[in-house]
């Protein structure tokens, strides 16, 4: 008898110890956090732009939330008029995946994108949450866009490492007026 209830004792704590593992929230992404300077950098283009509208859709095991931005202005890079960027996560053909650290933009919003556009010629936001900085709206008239509104990027809440030391760091909000940011971008592409 013994050994019956060692062997039931065992196949409990298994299945308990399992359920466990699945249960417990796991941190899917891990990112490099970036300094201004350092995204900056990096960016293949910076703009200015509201987001026009949006779609979802597969891409072999993954889905990826294709946004369209109306450029109102451009701080680094070249070109006029639209550009799509593509965001992992979203909705699509009924299936649902989230992605740490990814942004879900809504149509009528507007930010400073840092914007990467790699070989492939695909356009991505240069380290996620990171590289979107929210423009506030005149507090007199909030449907309209302020003369120097204030630009955010919120600190994101997912793991982050610091390059140097491969630590886990706290990323930090940054608020500054749009023309200190436009300054601080000019005074980033001068030093290169």
């Amino acid at each position: 008898m013994p050994d019956a209830n060692y062997s039931r004792v065992k196949r409990h704590f298994k299945l308990a110890l399992v359920l466990t593992f699945c249960m417990m929230p796991l941190q899917c992404a891990t990112l490099e956090r970036l300094s201004l300077d350092d995204m900056i950098s990096k960016s293949t283009a910076i703009v200015r732009g509201t987001v026009a509208g949006s779609y979802a859709a597969l891409s072999g095991p993954a889905i990826y939330t294709h946004y369209s931005i109306q450029v109102s202005e451009r701080l680094k890079g070249g070109g006029s008029g639209s550009i799509e960027v593509v965001v992992p996560g979203g909705v699509a053909n009924g299936l649902r995946m989230s992605v740490s650290g990814a942004p879900v933009l809504s149509p009528g919003d507007e930010f400073v994108f840092f914007l990467y556009t790699g070989k492939s010629g695909i356009t991505s936001i240069v380290g996620l949450t990171q590289g979107l900085f929210s423009l506030g709206r005149s507090a007199s008239d909030p449907s309209k866009p302020a003369s120097d509104p204030t630009a955010t990027r919120t600190a994101s809440r997912e793991l982050m490492l610091d390059r140097t030391t491969a630590r886990p760091v706290k990323d930090e909000t940054l608020v500054m007026p749009l023309s200190e940011l436009r300054a601080r971008i000019a005074g980033g592409l001068k030093s290169k």
